[in-house]
């Protein structure tokens, strides 16, 4: 019998290796895909890419000088299409992004309507292409499904307004920038993780110099957990009309402060006179708009006009608006319509039908409207964010429970500034702080 000693010696030592690489791939996909997937899709990128670009319609003909080039001066019979010029490639733990210069003749939309085909040619997860100056766009491609385990950036966004919230698709964090986007919509079924949007978005709000605001007329039960952060809090239709009978009262004065130093928005003012920024949290907005009695309809009314006098004009006031429900359209009543145009930034989760998915993303970004219908209800917290630009993107927010907000917001307690014009509406804290100590942003596994 054959000694089989060197061939155990060798199989071995294999098995363990391929076995600690699918293991790693499954539940260590960084780490598979910064030892073996990057330099496999590097190889498989550099490789391929000319011929890629041609079968995918991304090369042009080259021009008549470059052509004369090479006839004259190679002494070559055949000229090749031109494809983008690679201009930088870099890797990273969850992915490859890639620099481009476009050629005369393609623009942004030529690559990112052949993004999926290029996905399927160098076996990567996605690719999202985003266009970072004229004639110049970034292919940022992942390895694997970041959204699967969400794990947020090491190094995340930061400024005066600027709220990290979610992950993107392409590794990135997703933020809310309210000097960018001023005000915002979010829209999503039961149990679709809206709620825990709010509370990853109150958790970068949190640590902010900013008044937190927040309508719940479900008596509270979202909300009141946080009253220790919160400025002002309403929790019935009837304080929720007064509170924003009282914000636009705040925002007619601090147009007053603005015309007194000749200022155009709220961040041109001294820092000694200037008012603290805010944020308002309406959660379901549509119990604002439902009515019973003729009474009820006037104060709808009333509320609706408001919150459209808000989005109108409180950006340059420095009062921002996000406004959260299950659907949010022309049905709820007149002025929805209008309240929703001013609502430039878009989330919408999981939803029960294609109109809701209209409703939030048809008129800004109509390609998003699809990508919504097809998330999977075993994965809470995946969205489509998208802008008046007609961009979007998936998102996916990390797990954070109720107990967990509401510790951050009493460890931020200190930040809480007070509005005189709505001290009638700030909220008692609870007596107790929540038992439950916060921890680093974790990952969800789905």
């Amino acid at each position: 019998m054959a000694d089989l000693t060197p061939l155990w010696e060798i199989g071995l030592p294999l098995a363990g290796a391929g076995g600690a690489l699918g293991y790693a791939r499954a539940r260590a996909p960084r780490v598979y895909w910064s030892l073996v997937g990057l330099p496999m899709a590097s190889a498989r990128f550099t490789m391929t890419y000319r011929s890629t670009m041609d079968v995918c319609g991304l090369t042009v003909q080259p021009s008549r000088f470059r052509a004369f080039l090479v006839r004259n001066v190679a002494r070559r019979s055949d000229v090749q299409p031109v494809p983008p010029k690679v201009r930088r490639l870099r890797g990273s733990t969850t992915g490859m992004w890639v620099s481009l210069r476009l050629p005369a003749g393609l623009e942004p939309a030529d690559v990112v309507a052949a993004s999926e085909r290029l996905r399927h040619a160098w076996g990567v997860h996605s690719v999202n292409v985003v266009e970072t100056k004229p004639g110049f766009v970034e292919l940022r491609m992942t390895g694997y499904d970041v959204l699967r385990r969400v794990k947020m950036p090491r190094r995340l966004p930061s400024g005066r307004l600027v709220a990290p919230v979610a992950l993107r698709e392409d590794g990135t964090a997703f933020v809310r920038d309210y000097e960018k986007v001023p005000h915002a919509l979010t829209l999503g079924a039961n149990q679709s993780g809206k709620s825990m949007y709010q509370r990853n978005l109150i958790r970068g709000l949190a640590g902010l110099r900013v008044a937190l605001v927040g309508i719940d007329c479900k008596r509270g039960v979202e909300q009141r957990r946080y009253a220790a952060r919160l400025s002002a809090l309403a929790v019935t239709p009837d304080e929720a009309s007064g509170l924003l009978n009282a914000l636009v009262g705040e925002m007619e004065d601090r147009f007053d402060l603005l015309n007194q130093y000749g200022a155009t928005d709220l961040w041109a003012l001294p820092d000694e006179v200037r008012p603290v920024p805010v944020v308002l949290l309406v959660d379901e907005v549509a119990e604002l708009f439902l009515v019973a009695t003729k009474k009820d309809e006037e104060r709808r009314d009333q509320m609706v006009t408001q919150l459209i006098r808000l989005g109108q004009m409180a950006r340059a006031a420095g009062i921002y608006l996000e406004i959260c429900g299950q659907r949010f359209g022309s049905e709820l009543g007149k002025g929805a319509t209008t309240l929703r145009a001013q609502l430039t930034g878009r989330v919408v989760h999981r939803v029960n039908d294609k109109q809701t998915a209209d409703m939030g993303l048809g008129d800004i970004a109509p390609d998003a409207v699809m990508a919504v219908t097809t998330i999977p209800a075993d994965k809470p917290g995946v969205a489509v964010a998208g802008d008046s630009s007609g961009g979007w993107t998936r998102i996916r927010t990390p797990e954070l429970s109720a107990e967990g907000a509401a510790e951050i917001c009493a460890q931020f307690a200190h930040l809480t500034p007070g509005l005189p014009a709505l001290a009638a509406y700030r909220p008692v804290p609870p007596a107790t702080a929540p038992v439950p100590l916060v921890k680093p942003i974790p990952a969800m596994d789905q």
